[in-house]
C-alpha cells in the first residue's frame, strides 16, 4: 500500500506544545481526522484522533490547553517496508482508519489511509430533519420560501444536510414539514434524484422541535439521527451516531463549547469586604448544537401528536433515570436562524 502523498501528510504534523486550537484547525481543515505529534529531530511523540479531542474537552481542557494533554504516547506505527496486506491487516484488526509510517528512528516518513475503510458502509439508521419551523426570524427571505430551502452556495440547506449523511451511509430520511412544506415534497420528493429514500411527516399545527418525531410510523427498530433543519456542520454523523452505540445511550445531544469573555474586571466580595480580583474572566458552557441520536425506545415518553421540545424530552428521560449523553464537538457549526446566519453561511460556508 503506497503511503499518502507527502504533500499531504506532511500539513498534519504539529509541534509539541501546539495547542488543541491548532489541533482542531489542522483536523478541520485537512479531513485526515489524525494529528501527528513531533518532537524538534521530525521523531513521532504522539497521535491526536477526533476521539482524543473530545475527550480533552469533556474534561474541561480549553483551546490553549497542549497537545500534549489530549495525544496518544504510542499510537501503531509500521516501518516503510511493510506489505500492503499486512497494513490492511493492522487497520482492519485495530479498526483505524490511518497508519503513520516511520522509520528506524521513529521519524516521520508516511501515513497510511485505508479508502475502503473511509467509504462508509450502508447504515440501516434513519435521520430525522426537523423542516417545519415558520422561520419567522429570517423574514423576509422565508415569506415564499421554507428556510430548509434557502440557497447556500447554489444549494439548499436541507440539501446540503442530506448529502453530508449520505457521506456516511444514511440513506433513509424522514423529513419533518409543516410551514410551505409542499414546496419542500416538490423540491425533493421521494429522494430518488439524491440517490436516498425519503419520507415525510406532516404536522398540522407545529409541534416544537421534537415533537413531530411521535408521528414517526413504523417506530424504528434502530437508534436514529435528528437534526434541525436549519444547522449546518462539518459534523460527521456517523460518529455520532458510533459514540451514542459505544455508550449504550437513551439519548445523545451534539453540544459546541462557547466562550464568553466578560469585558469588565470583576470583583469577588464577601459581605463588603473584596476577597479577589479576576480580570475579564473567560466563562466557559456547552450549548445545544440541535443535532441528537435517540434510540427507539425514548418515543416511549411522547404524547402522539402533542407539542415538545428537546430539551423536555431530554429532561423526561433524565427522570426515568436513562443515560442522557453529550457528544462534544469541534467541527464548523452554524445555525441558520437569522439573516446575518445566512449571509455568513452564503459568504463563507461551505460554499
Amino acid at each position: 500500500m503506497k503511503p499518502l502523498d507527502q504533500k499531504v501528510w506532511r500539513k498534519a504534523l504539529l509541534p509539541l506544545g501546539a495547542t488543541l486550537q491548532q489541533v482542531i484547525g489542522n483536523l478541520d481543515a485537512l479531513g485526515l481526522q489524525i494529528v501527528m505529534v513531533v518532537g524538534p529531530d521530525g521523531s513521532l511523540q504522539g497521535s491526536v484522533t477526533d476521539g482524543d479531542v473530545r475527550r480533552g474537552l469533556l474534561r474541561g481542557l480549553d483551546m490553549n490547553s497542549p497537545v500534549e494533554q489530549v495525544m496518544s504516547l504510542n499510537p501503531l506505527v509500521v516501518p516503510p517496508e511493510m506489505s500492503r496486506e499486512v497494513v490492511l491487516h493492522l487497520m482492519r484488526a485495530n479498526k483505524i482508519h490511518q497508519l503513520p509510517v516511520v522509520d528506524t528512528e521513529r521519524k516521520v516518513i508516511g501515513l497510511h489511509l485505508w479508502d475502503e475503510i473511509l467509504a462508509p458502509s450502508e447504515r440501516p439508521n434513519a435521520m430525522v430533519v426537523m423542516a417545519g419551523g415558520l422561520g419567522k426570524r429570517l423574514r423576509p427571505y422565508t415569506e415564499e420560501c421554507p428556510k430548509p430551502l434557502l440557497p447556500v452556495g447554489g444549494k439548499p440547506i436541507l440539501e446540503l444536510i442530506i448529502e453530508r449523511a449520505k457521506l456516511d451511509g444514511f440513506s433513509k430520511f424522514i423529513l419533518s414539514i409543516h410551514y410551505l412544506g409542499h414546496m419542500i415534497e416538490e423540491y425533493f420528493g421521494d429522494g430518488s434524484k439524491l440517490g436516498v429514500n425519503i419520507t415525510y411527516l406532516r404536522e398540522d399545527s407545529p409541534l416544537g422541535t421534537a415533537g413531530a418525531i411521535s408521528l414517526i410510523d413504523p417506530r424504528p427498530d434502530v437508534p436514529f439521527v435528528v437534526t434541525n433543519g436549519d444547522v449546518l456542520s462539518d459534523i460527521r454523523y456517523g460518529e455520532l451516531l458510533d459514540f451514542h452505540l459505544r455508550h449504550e445511550a437513551m439519548a445523545t445531544m451534539a453540544v459546541r463549547l462557547y466562550e464568553w469573555q466578560n469585558p469588565f474586571g470583576v470583583i469577588r466580595t464577601d459581605g463588603i469586604n473584596i476577597v479577589g480580583f479576576e480580570e475579564k474572566p473567560v466563562h466557559k458552557t456547552h450549548v445545544n448544537a440541535g443535532i441528537y441520536v435517540l434510540d427507539p425506545r425514548s418515543l416511549d415518553v411522547f404524547e402522539v401528536g402533542g407539542q415538545c421540545d428537546m430539551p423536555t424530552l431530554f429532561e423526561r428521560l433524565q427522570q426515568r433515570g436513562e443515560s442522557t449523553i453529550a457528544f462534544p464537538m469541534h467541527e464548523p457549526w452554524l445555525d441558520v436562524g437569522r439573516p446575518d446566519d445566512l449571509h455568513l453561511a452564503r459568504s463563507k460556508y461551505l460554499v
